[in-house]
């Protein structure tokens, strides 16, 4: 028999865990009606949820022995969750996905077909469309795919969700990579394997609100600039010696027409303007340095990626269901 390993991240998803739950033992059963030889098992990575997510998690370890869980101290993000997911996963394949289904547990099947009759290593998916989403949202989510594209060797896929589906192979792979600011999206990229994409468009949540705000998306989005292209210390280097030549320029104008013409060495708002314009760029470059050895200094800490309060690590695959 194989293992699949279902790795659900969640935070205050109380109200999403039952439907959620529901919807994967329907899909479960069809898709064990094609491929026998597979048992399912459930690990909900609980990111130092405040409402009722461990209760309702508690619950359902109590009906279904298949259910494992790992709590959080304290709510470290998405990123250490599934990374602990990873870690604490036991499957020959693993999957990822979140609770409130919008990540379509109904893919399942063709996604570990490609693994398994297709031999791809993994299956990952995309949206195709944004529909609910607010525009300008979605606006600044596509120019960030296109910028990051642009400037990194990494390939990130315009709408591509963590919902992935991957061989033990590339688990590992992953695993390897300890860095402390996790970009998963570049990780998978960077780690390589061939993988097939399936597209599908946005789905609702089934229940409760989204815990991403434009504020966190924007800062989640710089740590996958910083942590995949250089390029923005780049153009830092490249403003400074354009605007250095610039000044060197300004400077001879000046002379040679006073030299020339003896006009006097007037406008002073205009230098004003230059002078903030000068400082705003230093001040500017200084941060995208600053960014960089931020997170150097994170690194060097090696600190844990998260912390674990409370953990449910058996399972009994003869017990699936109670009644």
């Amino acid at each position: 028999m194989k293992l699949l390993t279902a790795i659900v991240p969640c935070y205050n998803e109380e109200q999403a865990i039952p439907f959620f739950y529901d919807e994967m033992e329907r899909v479960i059963k069809t898709f064990q009606e094609k491929y026998r030889d597979v048992e399912f098992e459930f690990l909900f990575i609980d990111d130092g949820s405040s409402d009722g997510t461990m209760e309702a998690l508690r619950s359902l370890r109590e009906k279904d022995k298949r259910v494992r869980y790992v709590s959080f101290s304290r709510n470290f993000g998405k990123e250490a969750a599934m990374y602990a997911g990873l870690e604490k996963s036991r499957g020959d394949y693993v999957v990822i996905m979140d609770a409130d289904l919008q990540d379509p547990p109904s893919l399942l099947p063709d996604m570990y077909a490609a693994i398994c009759d297709e031999g791809y290593d993994s299956a990952a998916t995309r949206r195709v469309t944004r529909k609910g989403e607010p525009p300008i949202r979605s606006f600044f989510a596509r120019m960030f795919y296109r910028l990051i594209n642009r400037i990194s060797r990494t390939e990130i896929v315009d709408g591509a969700r963590d919902y992935r589906i991957m061989t033990r192979q590339m688990v590992n792979a992953i695993l390897s990579i300890k860095e402390y600011n996790r970009f998963t999206k570049g990780i998978y990229g960077w780690v390589g394997f061939r993988t097939k994409w399936l597209e599908y468009e946005n789905v609702e949540r089934v229940a409760g609100e989204t815990k991403w705000s434009f504020w966190k998306l924007f800062l989640y989005a710089l740590d996958g600039i910083v942590a995949y292209s250089t390029t923005p210390l780049s153009i830092a280097t490249f403003s400074g010696l354009v605007l250095s030549m610039l000044s060197v320029a300004a400077i001879l104008f000046i002379i040679v027409r006073k030299l020339v013409w003896g006009d006097p060495t007037n406008g002073w708002p205009s230098l004003v303007c230059i002078m903030l314009f000068i400082g705003g760029l230093q001040l500017f470059s200084i941060g995208i340095v600053g960014q960089y050895l931020a997170k150097t200094y994170l690194e060097t800490k090696n600190r844990p990626i998260y912390i674990s309060r409370e953990e449910i690590n058996e399972t009994d695959y003869t017990d699936s269901v109670s009644e």
